[in-house]
């Protein structure tokens, strides 16, 4: 990608999206376009194929998408499943209408099958039921990936499916509805250190394992790949069994109850953990194969101490407003 290249963010304002945003930024890219949700509604297929039509970017960072956690997947599957289907459908067939270079497709670890053979390579995409729990998340987005295979078979585009495992960091959701479960553990640990509690209640049996990458190192995986020569490109276009599909993840996993007593450490909340087990798990463990991303070069910067404090500090720099929602 040239300095001057005309690219777009597509969900810059969230979490995955603003650290795309910051990452191009600090390499110098000085042409990225933006929009926030009031300026340009993505479900809209009029307003979006406008947006391209005017703006004619050159990349697409698409990182826009309705997200939460197993509550908020739970409760709202025909929201998620809707809206994901409809950005991700406008703003794909808008890059290619308007002869966009390389677009990258950000997923989620959630689209492999519940019960997979761990770690997850991508070839084990369709080889068995989803997660109960998030199934019209896990669909739209599988849709997704699907969707870059299709263009680029048939138009010859250049659009490449990227599946990160959990996210936290800078601009995260910490709203206790449709939070994921680290951003959650820092919102009720910091609420009951504050209060003087002596317990917090974490969801489920806290023996779920999770694998957690900090935003930031994804975002730098994620421009790294951008960035690459059209051979090289071309060559994670051609992934297992025929699908533009790179996973995006530290290679490192650990429990619930791991997670939550790491980020009471961090937070300064010395009471005690009650795991409520009427709360469901999840699927059991995610730790997604990372080496086809590893033999890229790429490795990770962040470990989950430094990155809980960064998300910590974020959690507070953002005010009273947070803790209020």
């Amino acid at each position: 990608m040239e300095l001057s290249a005309r690219i777009y963010v597509a969900g810059h304002g969230g979490l995955a999206g603003s650290a795309l945003a910051r990452r191009l930024a600090s390499g110098g890219f000085r042409n990225l376009l933006t929009r926030t949700h009031a300026e340009l509604e993505l479900t809209d297929q009029a307003a979006v194929r406008k947006f391209f039509e005017q703006q004619k970017p050159a990349y697409v960072f698409m990182a826009a998408a309705k997200v939460g956690g197993i509550l908020a997947n739970d409760s709202y599957p025909a929201e998620f499943i809707q809206a994901n289907l409809a950005v991700q459908t406008n703003v794909m067939h808008e890059a290619w209408r308007n002869g966009a270079e390389r677009l990258l497709f950000l997923g989620s670890s959630c689209i492999y099958p519940r019960d997979c053979p761990q770690p997850i390579k991508e070839e084990y995409l369709l080889t068995g039921p989803l997660e109960a729990t998030n199934r019209a998340y896990a669909v739209a987005k599988i849709a997704g990936v699907e969707m870059c295979r299709s263009y680029n078979r048939q138009y010859g585009t250049r659009y490449l499916a990227a599946m990160p495992t959990n996210l936290y960091g800078p601009n995260d959701n910490y709203d206790l509805e449709s939070s994921h479960v680290l951003p959650a553990l820092i919102r009720k640990m910091h609420e009951a250190k504050t209060r003087g509690l002596d317990r917090v209640v974490v969801w489920g049996t806290g023996s779920p394992r999770r694998e957690f990458l900090y935003s930031d190192d994804m975002a730098d995986a994620c421009v790294m790949m951008m960035n690459l020569p059209d051979d090289a490109f071309g060559e994670i276009l051609q992934g297992p069994n025929g699908l533009p599909l790179i996973n995006v993840g530290c290679g490192e996993d650990r429990t619930v109850a791991d997670l939550a007593r790491a980020v009471a450490s961090v937070v300064g909340f010395r009471g005690a953990l009650e795991f409520d087990k009427s709360k469901p798990d999840g699927t059991p463990q995610k730790l997604l194969d990372v080496s086809r991303l590893r033999k890229l070069g790429w490795a990770p910067r962040v470990d989950l101490k430094s990155g809980i404090a960064a998300a910590y500090g974020d959690f507070l720099a953002r005010g009273q407003s947070l803790a209020e929602r």
